[in-house]
């Protein structure tokens, strides 16, 4: 079991220190947005549990954050609701108190995933969504021909859909959501078709796989992108996703009816 960090991060991630979720290249993508609202499509009160700044909460009518670090709760912007000051594994609402949960970005730095999700279903009457990583898939990725390390850690931090969809119980769909070329949320597959971006140290911070590995996987991968993208290698292998609309790799949304 994962242990709390000192920020209350509940999960393996001092937002505090890395400041991940709250980075510049981390910014809600409209696109990404109406998968999850269409999936909580007819809630009202929704459950937002692993808020963190906030980000995605506009796809929601009313929303009640939940929150364990201290960093992030003080990140989220004045026009959102204050957040709860809780884990996932021990939420104080009562049985069926919302019509709707959601989590983003979340589950894989939870300490007890299976009881964060029980406890979920437990306070919602009506849809529960999580927009997570496929760990199955994450290492599809071209990514992991310059820094494995990164899409090992990322493959074995993120729960399995199927563990996921047990811990729901009812009934429960899995949707892949298509990653749009000029995505603004600068998590990893973000940048599938603009492979500069991640020589950024920046947009790496972004993503908190990065914060686990050490600085010879970082130069490593630094110095192997950069003579790839000089010499025309990775173009001739990737090139074409620098014009492909969308990438339909690891982010999906896992999606359980009562």
């Amino acid at each position: 079991m994962k242990v709390g960090t000192r920020d209350g991060s509940a999960g393996d991630v001092e937002h505090g220190a890395i400041g991940a979720a709250g980075a510049p290249g981390r910014r809600p993508d409209t696109r990404i947005a109406r998968f999850i609202a269409e999936a909580l499509a007819g809630t009202r009160t929704v459950l937002n549990v692993g808020a963190g700044a906030g980000s995605y909460e506009s796809a929601a009518r009313a929303v009640t954050a939940v929150e364990p670090s201290g960093s992030m709760r003080a990140r989220r912007p004045p026009r959102l609701r204050r957040a709860v000051d809780a884990m996932a594994e021990d939420l104080p609402f009562a049985d069926d108190e919302f019509d709707g949960a959601m989590t983003l970005f979340s589950v894989h730095q939870w300490g007890d995933v299976t009881a964060g999700l029980r406890g979920m279903r437990r306070v919602t009457s009506g849809p529960v969504v999580v927009l997570t990583c496929d760990p199955k898939r994450v290492r599809d990725f071209w990514l992991y021909e310059y820094a494995p390390e990164v899409l090992d850690i990322e493959a074995r931090r993120y729960p399995s859909v199927e563990e996921m969809a047990g811990a729901l119980g009812g009934t429960g769909t899995v949707q892949t959501v298509p990653i749009p070329l000029d995505c603004t949320d600068g998590f990893n597959e973000a940048y599938y078709g603009r492979p500069e971006m991640l020589l950024d140290p920046a947009a790496r911070q972004a993503c908190s796989a990065w914060s686990f590995i050490d600085d010879g996987a970082r130069e490593r991968f630094d110095d192997r992108l950069r003579h790839d993208l000089a010499s025309g290698a990775w173009d001739e292998r990737f090139g074409h996703l620098r014009t492909q609309e969308t990438y339909e790799g690891s982010l999906v949304i896992v999606r359980a009816a009562p």
